[in-house]
């Protein structure tokens, strides 16, 4: 049986793709990873990652694995305590995508901390998907539902995506009249997601990675470039909305839209502290 410290650095390192980013999540060191997963291999007799420059990835022997690793994972959270105090003390860690951990929730979580200043938050700004079921996050903010299957999951809104262009730009290159207009115009997108690519091609508009200027998969470079007056870009409505260095273009029709889903792993739902942030959070998101 392997020791459970290597299947954890195992999975971290399958999910995150790389030593380092597994390292940073489960706050230990690369080369301790590394000797894990050495080890495991070794007990194994099988190679569980292919390594290259670009990271690593899972061989066949190391994707079944990874199956297993899930499901122990899940059984092993199971056996965690639930709080069987009635009071609100202690932390809740909620993870959220990098644009909404910067934008959307500091006020929000501001205003929970002046009604529960007894819970200490503990915020993560990733675009990658935390494991709830491993105890990676309390509670998770995601555009999409997830998939994990148990887990305990709420649709709470709808966001408006707009599109953005700084003063600076405008006053240079004009303003696109249309949504159409702006292959005319610099753009600045993502760099390996096709997301925008794939809403202008649900209104009809073909473009391909070539027709962004600048590219980069971190969203909030994504606005920074679009303050500094890079070209015309794309975020949600109430971040682009109250930002008076920027103008909204195309009047008040949305460009597209992005649900909001709050989820929670079950048996955390039941910690008093966890379900009062799970609902409070819920109640702020719902009058966005």
């Amino acid at each position: 049986m392997p020791d459970w410290s290597q299947i954890q650095s195992f999975a971290a390192v399958a999910e995150h793709g790389s030593l380092s980013a597994a390292a940073r999540t489960l706050g230990s060191s690369q080369p301790t990873l590394s000797r894990h997963i050495a080890q495991l291999e070794a007990d194994m007799g099988a190679r569980l990652f292919e390594r290259s420059r670009g990271g690593m990835a899972l061989t066949a022997q190391g994707a079944e694995l990874m199956h297993h690793a899930q499901a122990m994972a899940a059984a092993a959270a199971r056996f965690e305590p639930t709080s069987t105090s009635p009071g609100l003390s202690g932390t809740v860690r909620i993870t959220a995508s990098r644009v909404v951990a910067h934008f959307t929730l500091p006020p929000i979580i501001a205003q929970i901390r002046l009604t529960h200043p007894e819970i200490e938050i503990e915020l993560v700004a990733s675009d990658s998907t935390d494991n709830l079921l491993r105890r990676e996050a309390d509670i998770a903010l995601r555009m999409y539902r997830p998939t994990q299957g148990d887990v305990i999951t709420r649709r709470v809104t709808t966001i408006d995506l707009g599109a953005y262009a700084s003063q600076a730009y405008i006053a240079r290159k004009g303003a696109p009249a249309t949504l159409a207009d702006v292959r005319a115009h610099d753009l600045i997108g993502y760099d390996r997601s096709t997301m925008i690519i794939d809403g202008f091609r649900k209104r009809g508009l073909t473009l391909d990675r070539h027709a962004f200027g600048v590219r980069t998969d971190d969203q909030v470079a994504c606005w920074q470039l679009v303050l500094a007056g890079c070209g015309v870009g794309f975020t949600q409505c109430v971040v682009g909305d109250a930002d008076a260095r920027v103008v909204r273009l195309f009047g008040p029709e949305a460009v597209g839209s992005l649900p909001v889903w709050l989820t929670a792993h079950p048996d955390l739902r039941r910690v008093p502290r966890v379900r009062a942030i799970y609902d409070a959070l819920a109640q702020a998101l719902e009058q966005l």
